[in-house]
């Protein structure tokens, strides 16, 4: 059947952002021009990049970070949103996920500069206190009540994709597919009456090949693994997921979790919080908190076994293995 002028069209545009690249898949009535909408998702990223980026010596994080202790600082509400979920999780998952630990992720080599031995030993020595004991939030004000250095690479790239899926219903368009990297959101349905399908990532490190197809729905997945940021050290492969009990990256970890939440924000936290909590409590956890999540595990041999929790992971019919 040959097209007629009322069919929708299929639009998939992308851009920069925190070091990778965003992308939007959505459907439009003929005549809508994508111009104004990908300049609006730019945006979007961009502010999200300049609010909370560690990258940046004059993003809104950083000036947080370098203000004294006691200090009252008054940031934009994006980002004292992103803080206080980062610290309300934190509290939830028992200080698994903890955005204090800049100055690890900084020392091992997973900020802007290289590992340093000296900043290693530093972090791994520093007495420690999860953020949410430490950062004091009233609003759009936040104070330190000790030495902290905030990181939110664990959070950001999620809500950078919420970003996107709110700037794009400002334009009317309420079904998509957005994502940064391999955090995504789906929302509504395809033209055709279906789910979105997304790829859940084998965890290899030398190509790029899906373990697994999610059919997805008005909610939001993140994976969070070791075998695309790593250090090796002494032989030894190390994720950039930190162990905020150490300082450390973590020695022991699955090698990927992949968590479904209503946003994309909570479930690039929770991803982080379940690899350092690992599968058999990391399951627990993830129940207690209405969360579906598939945690992929090495074994001896080499290969990868699955272990979800959670109806979107043990339903056959929603995860389709293509191992």
């Amino acid at each position: 059947m040959s097209k007629t002028s009322t069919e929708p069209i299929r639009h998939a545009l992308s851009g920069p952002t925190m070091g990778t690249r965003w992308s939007a898949l959505f459907f439009t009535p003929p005549g809508v021009d994508p111009g104004p909408v990908q300049a609006a998702l730019q945006k979007a990223v961009d502010d999200v990049d300049a609010h909370m980026s560690t990258w940046k010596p004059d993003s809104d994080l950083m000036r947080l970070n370098r203000a004294p202790v006691g200090e009252p600082v008054e940031v934009p509400a994006d980002l004292a949103r992103v803080l206080a979920l980062g610290l309300r999780i934190g509290r939830a998952s028992g200080g698994a996920f903890d955005i204090g630990m800049g100055d690890a992720v900084h020392a091992w080599g997973f900020g802007p500069d290289a590992a340093d031995v000296q900043g290693i030993r530093a972090a791994m020595a520093a007495p420690r206190r999860p953020a949410h004991e430490v950062l004091e939030l009233e609003g759009t004000l936040v104070r330190k009540r000790g030495p902290i250095a905030l990181d939110l690479n664990g959070i950001a790239k999620g809500y950078g994709v919420d970003r996107l899926a709110e700037t794009l219903r400002t334009f009317g368009i309420e079904a998509a597919l957005v994502g940064i990297d391999g955090e995504m959101r789906a929302q509504g349905l395809r033209p055709d009456g279906e789910a979105w399908t997304i790829a859940v990532e084998a965890p290899d490190t030398d190509r790029r090949a899906p373990h697994a197809i999610l059919n997805l729905q008005d909610a939001a997945v993140a994976t969070s693994g070791d075998y695309r940021h790593w250090v090796s050290v002494e032989g030894r492969h190390l994720s950039h997921t930190m162990d905020p009990q150490r300082g450390a990256p973590l020695l022991s970890s699955p090698a990927s979790v992949t968590v479904i939440a209503p946003t994309c924000v909570e479930a690039d936290a929770w991803a982080t919080a379940l690899m350092v909590v690992g599968p058999e409590a990391g399951a627990v956890l993830a129940a207690r908190q209405g969360l579906s999540a598939l945690f992929l595990l090495r074994d001896e041999a080499g290969g990868v076994r699955s272990q979800g929790c959670g109806h979107l992971f043990t339903d056959t019919a929603s995860r389709r293995s293509v191992d």
